[in-house]
């Protein structure tokens, strides 16, 4: 059985990459949103359904990042995802994402990921399945 996503707190791995550092030695900012996207996009593929899979895709519509202690070259990195609450369009995602030697919180990222039909690119509702598996809450 599928663990429950709206529950779940789904965790990928992550190794720095030369070009993820900048001038100041660290990795930077822009790579956070890229692990961010990451993220969230294995955990749609690790918990929904093919069906679900192939009738949505996502869109961001906003990224919100705290950067609370900045990544090195040679830091082994995890990202840890979970869902937030919905609205008719928007989902809430929470990502924090941590290094590994030492579980020591580098950034913590809130992001609204809207669902579109993959032909149109129009937003669209997702089912009331989808919807619960995929958000704690509906505020809509």
């Amino acid at each position: 059985m599928t663990p429950d996503p709206s529950t779940e707190r789904f965790e990928l791995p992550i190794k720095i990459k030369p070009e993820d550092i900048d001038r100041l030695n660290h990795v930077n900012n822009t790579v956070y949103v890229r692990w961010v996207q990451d993220a969230a996009v294995a955990h749609w593929y690790h918990a929904a359904t093919e069906e679900e899979a192939e009738k949505y895709l996502w869109v961001v519509i906003r990224h919100e990042i705290d950067y609370k202690y900045p990544a090195k070259a040679g830091d082994e990195i995890i990202a840890k995802t979970r869902v937030g609450t919905s609205t008719a369009l928007a989902f809430e995602r929470f990502t924090d994402i941590y290094r590994a030697s030492d579980n020591k919180l580098l950034a913590s990222a809130r992001t609204l990921w809207c669902p579109v039909d993959p032909k149109s690119l129009r937003p669209v509702r997702v089912t009331d399945e989808t919807r619960k598996r995929f958000s704690t809450m509906y505020n809509g």
